[in-house]
């Protein structure tokens, strides 16, 4: 109980420093601020979410003691809760079967577990990256337009333009910049947060202390009504104001959810090839360098959603299954 009340602690220490750490303007700082969730997450994953409910305490109440009461609130909203919630989903099972004697006597049959579905963690994720952008602009203002006046500074400021009246071309990339600041925001919290569950979920496992079975990520797939979901959030970025801005951040955490599905689905489809490595790896550079290219996984992954794209595949030539 005492190690596991120590680990808590420092996992707490760690993500507050890492929090923190964005003060000091620094480049690596960016990096630190968002693998801020990742100990609390490896805390919560290897010695349960009690764990991280106690770091996550412990963190918030000193950075509010020295930094203020908005660090720590900010601190929970954007690093503790979402690390304490998805480690809990992540250890979260179900019996599937139960205990059942065999006729001649024999010892009965343990349970099978199912876990809770990786596509669900991802909409939860998708939600934490909503919600905390949207509190984040909520915190400029309620109005469409102080809103974007609000960005439109903070880039003016960015760029060194405050003084100097910028020429029409680069209001033109401003105002673009405006507009898609809001969902490129929810976008970068969603693929940090997937990135701080997956490097936990790595990390406990090759400890040893991750208490499931690594899950099949290849399967990965959103619950049906999602495809629902993201034709309404589309429809309402139509309407305007306040709440086509949320709608744009809900529809870009939702494209991004059926990106990494795309993925999932890309790695199901190449099983057979022989270079299946060189292709994969491919195209992770190219996303990563061009970013526009996401957009393929997000077409992948609504196919999928689709017309079952996986389930075709696997039902008419089912693949041999590497041993990794």
């Amino acid at each position: 109980m005492i190690a596991t009340l120590l680990i808590a602690l420092a996992a707490g220490c760690a993500s507050a420093l890492m929090f923190a750490s964005i003060i000091s303007g620094a480049l690596i700082s960016l990096l630190l601020f968002y693998l801020a969730p990742l100990p609390l997450m490896v805390a919560a994953i290897g010695w349960g979410p009690l764990s991280a409910t106690v770091g996550g305490i412990a963190a918030a109440i000193g950075l509010g003691a020295i930094f203020g009461l908005p660090y720590c609130i900010a601190f929970a909203v954007t690093v503790a809760v979402p690390a304490w919630w998805l480690g809990h989903l992540a250890l979260l099972g179900r019996s599937i079967a139960s205990d059942v004697s065999s006729a001649d006597g024999a010892a009965p049959v343990a349970p099978d577990l199912e876990w809770y579905p990786v596509g669900r963690i991802l909409l939860w994720i998708g939600a934490f990256a909503a919600l905390t952008t949207m509190a984040a602009l909520l915190t400029l203002s309620t109005d469409a337009d102080a809103i974007t006046g609000a960005l439109r500074r903070f880039l003016l400021r960015m760029l060194d333009l405050r003084d100097a009246a910028p020429s029409a071309e680069t209001e033109r990339w401003i105002d673009a910049l405006v507009n898609i600041a809001p969902s490129a925001a929810a976008l970068v919290a969603m693929a940090t947060l997937t990135l701080n569950l997956f490097l936990a979920a790595k990390i406990t496992a090759t400890s040893g202390r991750l208490h499931r079975p690594w899950p099949n990520l290849k399967s990965a797939a959103l619950p049906p009504m999602t495809l629902a979901a993201l034709c309404v959030a589309i429809a309402l970025c139509f309407t305007g104001g306040l709440l086509a801005i949320l709608a744009q951040i809900v529809t870009a955490t939702l494209m991004m959810a059926y990106a990494l599905v795309g993925f999932a689905v890309l790695h199901t489809l190449t099983l057979a090839l022989k270079s299946r490595a060189v292709w994969l790896g491919c195209t992770y550079v190219v996303v990563a360098v061009f970013g526009w290219p996401v957009l393929a996984m997000v077409a992948l992954g609504l196919a999928d959603a689709v017309f079952g794209l996986r389930q075709r595949y696997l039902q008419g030539r089912p693949p041999p299954l590497p041993a990794s």
